[in-house]
């Protein structure tokens, strides 16, 4: 068994280290420096787990040899070029996607006809250097087939991801489980984008007319019923979620305020605007989710 995983972020880092302790597994980076330091150091993974991986690397494409299984796991904005960057190439491979909102698989289906496999993952984790990530939370990844590729399929990359040590589901319908994670994400990334704050306490508070939590509720309310008008029946209620997420102990940094305190590109097209154009489809008013998109977009605006 031989792993690819396109991207080196926290999640990706976390997927490698973990998969190199059961399968062969190559990285593709952005960056030949990224690449050199894997290949040079291993991939250390803290926290939760304390090991550390050798994985080959590589920031070229074309050094690549075929595999069994891609996962890729850039942000939403970077499938595009990744998918491009394999198109036409390793037919024998499996691809599973794993970023947060809506189309990464019609993203890949336009640039190759392998077997595709849909995921989620509530894992996170810490990058504190190009050869080492710390694994903060170790909550599940979802996965489910798309198109035509089976269960069995499905269930063997679940199992695959769970002997490593991580966390994971396969469902026949990642449907469900996507759209949960798709409220939460364009309400908490959104909210974290716009006020600077972290995913903590304040995002769970209804106790004073002032309190943030309202808000957040109300967001996700609207996002419900967005849910409902296409006919999807979500998996986990995403204000539980949230709640749920409040009490860990300690307050989590959503990718997009990452994003926007480091004056880059977020993600909110493929979260928040997914969700918007989702609603105009089924004809559902959602005036709160289009408003902090639209804030989004502007607070992007004012650095790009």
């Amino acid at each position: 068994m031989r792993t690819c995983i396109v991207g080196a972020g926290s999640i990706g880092s976390l997927f490698a280290g973990h998969l190199a302790t059961v399968t062969d597994v190559v990285v593709l980076t952005r960056r030949a420096e990224h690449a050199r330091a894997l290949n040079e150091h291993g991939l250390r993974v803290s926290g939760r787990h304390d090991f550390t991986a050798r994985v080959t690397a590589a920031a070229d494409p074309r050094d690549l040899s075929d595999f069994d299984l891609g996962i890729i796991a850039t942000k939403a904005n970077g499938v595009e070029a990744a998918a491009e960057s394999l198109g036409g190439r390793f037919a024998g491979a499996t691809m599973m996607t794993v970023q947060n909102g809506l189309g990464a698989e019609e993203i890949m289906r336009a640039h190759g006809d392998w077997p595709l496999v849909s995921a989620v993952t509530f894992m996170s984790g810490t990058k504190h250097s190009d050869s080492h990530v710390e694994y903060i939370l170790d909550t599940p990844t979802w996965l489910g087939p798309y198109g035509d590729t089976s269960f069995e399929r499905v269930q063997g990359i679940a199992q695959l991801l769970v002997d490593s040590g991580l966390k994971a589901e396969a469902l026949p319908d990642l449907l469900p489980a996507q759209w949960s994670k798709l409220i939460f994400n364009a309400t908490v990334n959104g909210v974290a984008a716009l006020t600077g704050l972290p995913h903590d306490e304040h995002f769970a508070a209804e106790g004073e007319l002032g309190d943030l939590g309202h808000l957040v509720h109300e967001l996700v309310e609207e996002g419900k019923r967005v849910a409902a008008g296409a006919g999807v029946e979500l998996n986990d209620d995403p204000w539980e979620m949230n709640v749920l997420a409040t009490k860990r102990g300690s307050a989590h940094y959503p990718s997009m305020l990452e994003d926007v305190d480091a004056r880059r590109p977020t993600e909110v097209e493929s979260i928040n605007g997914a969700l918007v154009r989702e609603a105009a489809r089924c004809g559902v008013a959602a005036p709160l989710q289009t408003t902090v998109y639209r804030l989004v977009k502007a607070r992007e605006a004012s650095y790009l």
